[in-house]
């Protein structure tokens, strides 16, 4: 069988690094907010090339603390509008609920799966504060031209970086450097154990090069406290765990590295699936020359994906809907049921996801590529 993710063979070769880790934490006796945590915060703000870092619990907590951050400063009231993609993953449009914000959902291009720049603008009201951009999948947004409207219309621009981790433009800088325009990059990543730059459990974090904004989220992740029992603001609890940033730590050097796996499988896959059935991602920029798209997840599309996976299965490969159902029509978005988003619709029906990790096997992908080509 192969797996559509193999976590336990992804960390095997960590695993001695991490009982040495665990030993140190152990050994040190500072378990939260401690060294681990703080020396991850450095690592990952200059690996994304932005000046804080700010650990939280998860990703999740990550967009509703961006969200309460700049809520905090002043910058969103309660009821502001956000744009945000109608083809995302829940968690997207939860936070912005949770933060007592209005999501204004936008279609998505059938050809990258993410938000259709050209759309925003006509969502676009006196009441709208922010967008939230997600890199869906690990495809980069066109932040060009998000960053055009957002200047045109004074809105705060903040990314689901979830699925992004070292996602890169042509010159090589990381996604956090990519605009140095007034308005601050802020992005949320996850460390769930299947992100590219995956825990051993839950993980978050928040990358800025706003210091107002991190000055406030290091208090709103711990209590809205500063100091221990001195209160500034209403926060919540939300520490990124030290076990668990230790354990980054062990791993984030290697990230170029296996995210260059994942493209170079992922390029395989472009170039040597041929199957009129199967319908082939869309790259934005050439994945030869540039890392844009770090292929948190490889997704083809098909008219009949229910046989396709059922036949994939009958021969021994594992693959996954990302997402079976658009959040429009979940039933806790009982207000958002009425509203027709026939593209979002359309790639939720479509969409499969196939192998994609960083200890693929050349033949492992040689089989999966034969068996789709027979279908």
């Amino acid at each position: 069988m192969i797996k559509f993710l193999d976590l336990k063979k992804i960390n095997a070769p960590y695993e001695s690094a991490f009982q040495d880790k665990l030993k140190q934490v152990l050994d040190n006796g500072w378990y939260i907010l401690g060294s681990e945590m703080q020396d991850f915060e450095r690592n990952f703000a200059k690996y994304c090339g932005t000046k804080y870092c700010i650990g939280v619990g998860n990703g999740f907590d990550a967009l509703l603390l961006l969200f309460k951050g700049y809520i905090q400063l002043g910058k969103l009231k309660k009821g502001d509008a956000v744009i945000v993609p109608a083809n995302t993953y829940i968690a997207s449009i939860l936070a912005i609920l949770q933060a007592d914000l209005v999501p204004v959902l936008v279609e998505p291009k059938l050809s990258t799966f993410n938000i259709d720049t050209n759309a925003i603008l006509k969502h676009i009201t006196s009441n709208t504060k922010a967008i939230l951009v997600v890199h869906l999948y690990g495809q980069l947004v066109d932040m060009d031209a998000i960053f055009a409207l957002a200047n045109a219309h004074n809105l705060i621009v903040l990314e689901d970086a979830a699925q992004a981790h070292g996602a890169q433009i042509t010159s090589g800088k990381a996604i956090l450097e990519l605009q140095e325009e007034p308005l601050s990059r802020n992005q949320a990543y996850s460390f769930y154990p299947s992100k590219n730059l995956g825990a051993v459990g839950d993980g978050g974090a928040i990358t800025t090069n706003d210091a107002a904004l991190a000055e406030v989220l290091r208090y709103l992740r711990n209590y809205g406290s500063k100091l221990k029992y001195k209160n500034d603001f209403i926060g919540v609890n939300s520490r990124l765990d030290e076990m668990q940033a230790a354990f980054l730590n062990v791993k984030l050097p290697l990230l170029d590295a296996a995210n260059a796996h994942r493209i170079a499988v992922a390029q395989r896959y472009l170039n040597e699936i041929k199957n009129e059935k199967i319908i082939l991602p869309s790259i934005s920029n050439s994945i030869d020359h540039e890392t844009s798209h770090v292929f948190h997840l490889f997704v083809i599309r098909t008219l009949d994906r229910d046989d396709l996976q059922r036949y994939l299965s009958e021969n021994d490969i594992e693959t996954v809907v990302h997402y079976p159902i658009p959040p429009h029509k979940q039933k806790a978005f009982e207000f958002l049921n009425q509203h027709s988003f026939p593209i979002t619709e359309k790639i939720h029906n479509e969409v499969l996801s196939l192998p994609m990790s960083p200890v693929m096997t050349e033949d492992e992908v040689s089989y999966v590529i034969t068996i789709l080509n027979q279908y």
